[in-house]
């Protein structure tokens, strides 16, 4: 029986739209349109759905010509609409509301770049076009500020969370009435509302909301009511989308209904959100629409595979055109409740989806002995070369080009006139083309040479090792085995990919569902509706506030079940669900938990959320913190409408019957062409068997068998493939190109993982939230071969580290041995960052047979000031404990005792302490022990996979590409600078605030590809502790040379084999043994990467400095650096408020820093006009205004205080930066470069940084247009493990 009316279930993507339908009569169709065509219809749902009625009923069209809406039930719809606009930037035009003083938050963002290696820094452009600053402000209430209110008129109030709050300036509301109307009469109908603290007070808000309704606003998006979390910038950015993407949505969904009988006013019409759920059209809004197509295709596998088809945990993949989409389900949907998309971050729940940057459209390239799949990718327009719109080569051609691909299967979509079928000539072609320029290379290094085939196979290797790399951060990294997951194929091109990707994670079941081609539709149909309701709460979990929080979850619940009871679900039809989010007091790792069952002293009466919150904590960070308490930040509910799918009836089976075969075609594996079996899904019948190799052919995807595999039919005719062993090519350890380019990313994915591994089990906020640490693999020479994350200060530093312990140990290592130090002269960069190193053992050997290291920013380790920062040391003891070589595990013991007094030490120093967080150091320590050991187990697996001999081959061989990398690009360099001065040799020199000389003198070699640094000339050690150990010269040169090669290599010993660097001893690069270094790592490191880009004409300077600022009492600390402006280059401006060089931390939010600590910000904007003036302008310093409610110790450490950033080409300098300190009796004080003085509550510390360099004569004034001329679409990753790693590169 089916259903009443028509049931539509739609999934608008950026290229197809599919659909899904069941008739009244019990048969259900499928449909595939393009979603843009506009010569044969103007909406594509629309039009399939007028095609299915017309096909089914003959009277599609009502009198008036619009589709007739009485004969549907029901439609169901994912569109790509909000995520396009927002892409594209073609949303509303809209203003931004913001508090005085902050008109520039949301351009500044965290501050941290997207890019580390770009020079030319890309910010996604901010969504508003206006911006309004209104003078009204609040900050939390607070028992010890010291400000004397007598003459303040500050009110004190209360906030919707409990919490006190001083009300310092209230809303001038006609003031706000006349910038309003301004935004009216300039053609603005949608603004957004921003204010600081406005998730607990709201009123200034409501009062500014209720002026813009009145003047007629028709988009008005209040912070609060949009997303009621805490953290000013991520809440107005989630402002923000809503205000520009709702109304584009709005219109769309006008558009869409406008077609049909009533404008659909009688049916059932319900949109897709981000997190899984369905919802009413005219309740579908900008901030939950982001994810709205793939999150179809999630729902799609999770209800059809896990526990239907297999009871493993399934992870998803979704192969696209342009990308791929990455999901893990195990029982329930995982969500996130932050994450970026486009540069644009969105509070709100939604899918954990992860997208990388590898479909079939990812284009393909062979750089300097490299295989490269993606990022770039061909896109729609002009797609793979087999197109025939003239594209590049791509994933899909690869693919063609092995016969994977069958062009009679495929639609006549393709050439000019899209009336062609797929090209395979100019697919062979643009092979032939490539394989010759593979092939002369190979032949300059001795190598065998491929054929076009191995070439295209080699390829799609790549191309599916680069997807195996999320799916592993996915699984491995939290803790999950992913080879006990199944992996449920859709998208277009993963069929093609399953088999191999599967074998290669190690996993042995793959689930493609018959609808694989349009699961996101199906998916739709699958859905639940569902009402979300959270607030925020300001509560300790304890038995105290059980009432209150089960009296707000029943108020949430409440509203949840109203609203679904006016949309028509019974009570039996709507499961509510409480949540709360909770985090340790100290921490900012926050987890949305539901509660566990069962009774005991932790439980509300909605259940126990503390047993819930622990369980999970210890699985994802392997241990937990009895002694604190946990805090609730979050109240939630999730109501749930559920939906009842049709039963489908099994088709007749087939077992025992011969599958009917349409043809046999030659299609190229591993080793050459096999003869492979083709079928059409349709023929095929339950319980059938197909061995590999085989291709199923459906209408809407290729599924590829291979070698080894087979598959088989199930009784709902779906199919489930059984991975088999391949015949993979056998590794040797001669160079094969192919091979490299994986085992890149094998080597890349050691040290990820390590990095999970330290994260999860470490205890302090820098290394568990600020995640400033970075792991690494050495060769058996010490010779570094991977690290992650980039850190540009780390690059290259643990390689002098380790090799100075072989010097200095020898043969006296020993398995079970475990090496600590942190010594400037044993290559570290400054104390506080600690490196613990891991020799590892082979019974072949009696040496080490390679190293693994973790290096942690640990916050306190003892010294003058609390964080072991302190700005004014004069020698190395006074900045706390050093290590050079110490045995921290000694043959499996843990030398805790030496190491306590180690750390205590620093206190024997006159007005020195030792360590201030004893425990902290101890847990951090052992975490950096278990990361390590993550490495050795993760390559032993290689090992035992491809032999000792071929790992560390390849170790060598990743070290001889990097350097293959650097060498072409100094003879690049070489050539045109003797072109451009007559000389090969570069020199230049940059003085410090102090007078110092850094002086570089650059020999290039134009035919070795070599270059000689030698910084002979450069001043003397300083008194102070701007001195910089060895290993930050060695840093500062590879994150130079990486940036200039301009594309991704390697990042490894190799890269500084043809660079030889003279360093004078006893100079400021390399100080006595007790030197203090502190202002070295981060105020020298950046100067030297100054004077690198001068010498090579490279850009402008960019502000040089890092801004450190810290504060504090003896009970607490705060640090901050702050950023400024980047230098300006040939061909792009600089960027203004952007981290530049060799930092990228973020800063702490404003919401955050004045709950936590005795200050409050009353300003953060650009300092308009500071960056030097050119052909192409530097960019802007930012202005940042603290005020201090406490008497607190104020230290600065900064550059660029007394020299401009440089300009170059005749471009201006940069704006110097400015100290300043305004006293509450109105005294203004400049504190020049460096200083630490009392500050007293009221007094204002006013930071101006630097601005970059200009580029170039002010008078040659650019084209506009000359900026952008990129043809291909660059591809945009989103997902927890994107959010992960562009965390990690921001320390």
């Amino acid at each position: 029986m089916g259903p009443k009316g028509f049931q539509f279930a739609i999934d608008r993507g950026g290229t197809f739209t599919d659909v899904f339908a069941s008739c009244p009569n019990g048969k259900v169709r499928v449909m595939k349109l393009l979603s843009v065509d506009p010569q044969n219809y103007d909406d594509a749902p629309r039009e399939a759905i007028r095609r299915i009625l017309q096909e089914e009923t003959g009277n599609a069209l009502d009198k008036d010509g619009k589709v007739n809406s009485s004969l549907i039930e029901s439609i169901r719809m994912g569109t790509t609409v909000a995520t396009n606009a927002l892409l594209e930037r073609k949303g509303a035009k809209m203003a931004l509301v913001i508090n005085k003083g902050f008109k520039d938050l949301l351009y500044i963002g965290n501050q941290a770049r997207p890019n580390i290696f770009q020079l030319n820094i890309k910010r996604p452009d901010v969504l508003y076009t206006e911006v309004v600053e209104v003078d009204c402000r609040v900050i939390p209430g607070m028992d010890q500020c010291q400000i004397d209110k007598s003459k303040l008129k500050w009110k004190e109030t209360y906030g919707t969370t409990g919490q006190k709050i001083l009300v310092i300036q209230d809303v001038d509301e006609e003031a706000v009435r006349k910038d309003l109307k301004v935004l009216r009469e300039k053609g603005i109908n949608s603004i957004a509302v921003v204010l600081a603290h406005s998730y607990t007070y709201r009123e200034h808000e409501l009062k500014i909301g209720k002026i813009a309704e009145e003047l007629g606003f028709n988009q008005v998006s209040l912070s609060h009511s949009v997303t009621s979390m805490v953290r000013m910038v991520p809440r107005g950015f989630t402002a923000s989308a809503d205000a520009y993407l709702t109304p584009h949505i709005k219109e769309y969904v006008k558009g869409f209904s406008n077609g049909f009988t009533d404008d659909l006013k009688n049916s059932n019409v319900l949109f897709m959100q981000s997190d899984g759920g369905l919802t009413p059209m005219n309740l579908f809004n900008g901030s939950r629409a982001i994810l709205s197509g793939p999150a179809g295709g999630v729902v799609g596998y999770a209800l059809t595979s896990y526990q239907k088809e297999t009871g493993l945990p399934v992870i998803g993949f979704d192969m696209g055109g342009t990308s791929t989409d990455v999901s893990r389900y195990a029982g329930a949907l995982e969500h996130v409740h932050e994450a970026t998309t486009a540069g644009v971050t969105i509070q709100a729940p939604q899918l954990d989806i992860n997208t990388v940057a590898a479909g079939g459209g990812s284009m393909l390239m062979f750089r300097s002995g490299l295989f490269v799949a993606g990022p770039e990718s061909a896109g729609a327009q002009p797609g793979p070369a087999c197109y025939r719109k003239g594209g590049p080569l791509t994933v899909t051609d690869a693919n063609l080009l092995l016969g994977r691909l069958l062009p009679e299967y495929f639609p006549k979509i393709f050439g000019p006139n899209e009336n062609e079928e797929l090209d395979l000539n100019a697919t062979v072609a643009a092979f032939t083309k490539l394989t010759d320029q593979i092939n002369s290379f190979l032949k300059q290094s001795g190598g065998k040479s491929m054929t076009k085939e191995e070439v295209a196979m080699g390829f799609i290797n790549v191309a599916n090792e680069a997807m195996c790399r999320p799916i592993r951060a996915l699984t491995t990294a939290r803790g999950y085995d992913a080879r006990t997951h199944a992996l449920a194929c859709f998208g277009g091109a993963g069929g093609q990919h399953a088999c191999q990707v599967a074998e290669r994670l190690g996993i042995r079941t793959v689930y493609v569902h018959k609808y694989a081609g349009i699961l996101s539709a199906y998916g739709m149909a699958l859905a639940d509706v569902v009402q979300e309701a959270q607030e925020p709460c300001a509560l300790v979990y304890c038995p105290n506030s059980f009432d209150e929080l089960d009296m707000r979850l029943d108020t949430l619940a409440a509203v949840c079940k109203d609203k679904l009871k006016a949309q028509g679900f019974s009570e039996s039809q709507i499961v509510l669900e409480p949540y709360l989010h909770l985090r340790y007091a100290g921490t900012d790792c926050a987890l949305m938990v539901s509660p566990a069952l069962g009774d005991s002293a932790h439980a509300t009466k909605h259940g126990d959320f503390y047993t819930a919150f622990v369980n999970r904590y210890k699985n994802e960070f392997g241990f937990t913190l009895s002694d604190r308490d946990v805090l609730v930040d979050d109240v939630r509910i999730r109501g749930i409408g559920t939906s009842v799918p049709a039963e489908h009836t099994a088709p007749v089976s087939g077992k025992g019957t011969k599958p009917p075969l349409e043809k046999i075609v030659k299609v190229y594996f591993e080793g050459g062409y096999q003869d492979t079996a083709i079928y059409l899904l349709e023929k095929l019948r339950p319980e059938q068997e197909i061995l590999g190799p085989a291709i199923i052919m459906d209408s809407l995807s290729t599924i590829l068998i291979e070698p080894g595999s087979s598959a088989e039919i199930t009784k709902l005719g779906d199919i489930r493939i059984s991975v088999g062993a391949s015949q993979s090519k056998s590794v040797t350890a001669e160079l094969d190109s192919v091979q490299l380019s994986i085992f890149s990313h094998r080597f890349m994915s050691i040290a990820e993982q390590m990095g999970r591994v330290l994260q999860r089990t470490s205890i302090s906020v820098n290394i568990k939230e600020r995640l400033d640490f970075s792991c690494a693999l050495f060769g058996p020479d010490g010779g570094l071969v991977s690290n992650a994350p980039h850190i540009p200060v780390h690059l290259g530093a643990m390689q002098e580290t380790v090799q100075y312990q072989m010097k200095v140990r020898g043969d006296s290592l020993k398995p079970g041995d475990v090496l600590l130090a942190n010594h400037p002269k044993a290559g570290g960069s400054h104390l506080p960052d600690l490196t613990v190193m891991t020799p590892v053992f082979h019974e072949s050997s009696k040496r080490p047979i390679f190293f693994v290291a973790s290096r942690g920013h640990h916050a306190d380790i003892g010294g003058l000031t609390p964080g072991s920062m302190p700005p004014h040391s004069t020698s190395l003891a006074q900045e706390g404990a050093a290590f050079k070589s110490m045995l921290l595990v000694d043959g499996g013991l843990f030398n805790e005792e030496l190491l306590v007094k180690e750390l205590m030490k620093p206190g024997e120093v006159s007005g020195c302490s030792g360590t201030r967080n004893l425990s902290d150091n101890l847990s951090d320590l052992k975490a950096q022990v278990a990361a390590n050991q993550r490495g050795i187990q993760l390559v032993t697996e290689l090992i035992h996979q491809y032999g000792l001999d071929v790992v560390q081959a390849y170790m060598a061989h990743i070290q001889q590409n990097a350097e293959l990398a650097v060498r072409d690009m100094l003879k690049e360099i070489a050539k045109s600078t003797i072109a451009k001065t007559g000389s090969a040799v570069l020199k230049a020199t940059e003085y410090l605030d102090n007078g110092t000389a850094i002086v570089l003198k650059i020999t290039l070699d134009k035919d070795k590809g070599s270059a000689i640094c030698d910084f002979t000339g450069t001043g003397v050690e300083v008194w102070g502790n701007l001195n910089a150990p060895r290993a930050i010269t060695l840093s500062a040169l590879i994150y130079c040379l990486r940036c200039m090669v301009g594309h991704d290599v390697p990042l490894n010993q190799g890269c500084l084999n043809p660079v030889k660097v003279i360093i004078p001893v006893g100079s400021i690069l390399d100080p006595s043994e007790d030197a203090a270094v502190v202002g070295g790592n981060v105020l020298t490191s950046q100067r030297i990467v100054d004077v690198v880009f001068k010498a090579f004409q490279v850009c402008a300077a960019s502000q040089g400095c890092m801004n450190n600022l810290t504060l504090g009492e003896t009970s607490w600390g705060y640090y901050e650096t702050v950023a400024g402006g980047s230098g300006a280059g040939p061909g792009w401006h600089g960027t203004g408020g952007v981290h530049t060089h060799m930092t990228n931390t973020r800063i702490t939010d404003v919401e955050i820093v004045e709950n936590r600590y005795p200050i409050f910000v009353t300003r953060f904007s650009l300092r308009q006009g500071s960056g030097g003036r050119g052909q192409w302008n530097g960019g802007d310093g930012v202005t940042r205004e603290l005020v201090f409610r406490r008497t607190v110790q104020l230290s600065v450490l900064t550059e660029r205080r007394s020299f401009q950033p440089y300009g170059m080409n005749g471009g201006e300098p940069g704006e110097r930066g400015l100290n300043l300190l305004e006293r509450v009796d109105g005294r203004v004080i400049n504190l020049g470069g460096k200083a630490s003085v009392e500050a007293y509550p009221g007094d204002k510390y006013i930071m101006n940084s630097p601005g970059g360099g200009g580029y170039g004569s002010p008078s040659d004034l650019h084209d506009p247009n000359k900026q952008t001329n990129k043809q291909y679409s660059e591809f945009l990753e989103r997902g927890s493990v994107y959010e992960y790693r562009s965390a990690q590169e921001s320390v």
